[in-house]
């Protein structure tokens, strides 16, 4: 009896032995698995101090850039509350007004924008309209289209909203030439100006195109909440600047959107547009302004 009793005792003790063993191993496992964690973290943790480290020594030096970027900017604003500095301003500005008055007098001379006062006689309008600063405009009758050239051609505009099958082609032609005159000359003013035109302009000569970025649809509720990175991806629409085998319609906007680009120089030089349809008359005013005194003393 007392065997058995020992035997029972002695395999209770072996399973309870077996068990803090089985204990012992899971225990050694969690502390084998923490061990490699915190080796991770540990790895983890200096790579990240050494990318701190790059970006403050990163901070430090651009801290000491914009320190010194300071110091430049306070001495240019010391030099320009100066009298001498503000002079000195002013006359770079002239002299930058001087060599784009330069400029586009050679454009002018280019493409020289004509009042037709006879049959077969043109001269130079100088005077032509009266100075329309804006805030001070003054009234004066714009001239017909039909009265000026751009280097001896008509812009005229009948064919864009009459076209029909006795409309005289060479007309057809001469305006497709002349738009082709004006879209150059207008490309090279915004360029001179160095004004990013609101409808860029794709010479051709007499088959040149103008471009709307300006979506054909207006755009519903829904499309106001899209990404406005789809905005900059937009395609641009291209139109006419000539009448043969094209619409007439898209024709006569290319025609409208050419004078808002020269609408948009003039209101750079705080001039006054003469109205939609007149785009050598627009065309003129923009030259004769840039070409006076008071462009360069603006």
């Amino acid at each position: 009896m007392r065997i058995v009793l020992v035997k029972t005792e002695s395999l209770n003790q072996l399973n309870e032995l077996e068990e803090m063993r089985e204990r012992l191993e899971a225990r050694k496992l969690v502390i084998g698995n923490m061990s490699m964690r915190c080796k991770l973290a540990t790895e983890d943790a200096k790579k990240q101090e050494e990318m701190l480290s790059t970006e403050v020594r990163s901070l430090l030096v651009a801290g000491t850039s914009l320190s010194v970027a300071r110091k430049r900017l306070q001495e240019s604003n010391r030099l320009l509350t100066e009298e001498r500095g503000y002079i000195k301003l002013k006359n770079v500005q002239r002299k930058l007004r001087a060599r784009q008055q330069y400029m586009i007098s050679q454009v002018s001379l280019l493409y020289p924008v004509k009042i037709l006062v006879g049959p077969a006689q043109e001269q130079e309008l100088e005077s032509y309209p009266s100075s329309s600063r804006l805030g001070n405009y003054s009234v004066s009758k714009p001239i017909n289209q039909g009265s000026l050239t751009i280097l001896g051609l008509h812009l005229t505009m009948l064919p864009f909203t009459k076209m029909s099958f006795f409309t005289d082609k060479r007309e057809v032609q001469r305006s497709a030439t002349a738009l082709g005159y004006v879209a150059h000359g207008v490309s090279l003013i915004a360029s001179y100006l160095q004004v990013p035109l609101r409808y860029p302009v794709h010479l051709g000569g007499s088959r040149s195109y103008i471009n709307d970025y300006a979506p054909s649809v207006e755009p519903t509720s829904s499309d106001l909440l899209w990404d406005t990175a789809l905005s900059v991806n937009v395609k641009p629409v291209e139109f006419p600047l000539f009448l043969e085998g094209q619409d007439t319609t898209r024709a006569a906007y290319a025609v409208f959107l050419l004078n808002k680009d020269i609408e948009q120089l003039l209101n750079f030089i705080s001039v006054k547009s003469l109205g939609p349809r007149h785009v050598l008359a627009n065309l003129k005013e923009l030259l004769r302004t840039v070409q006076s005194s008071e462009f360069i003393d603006t």
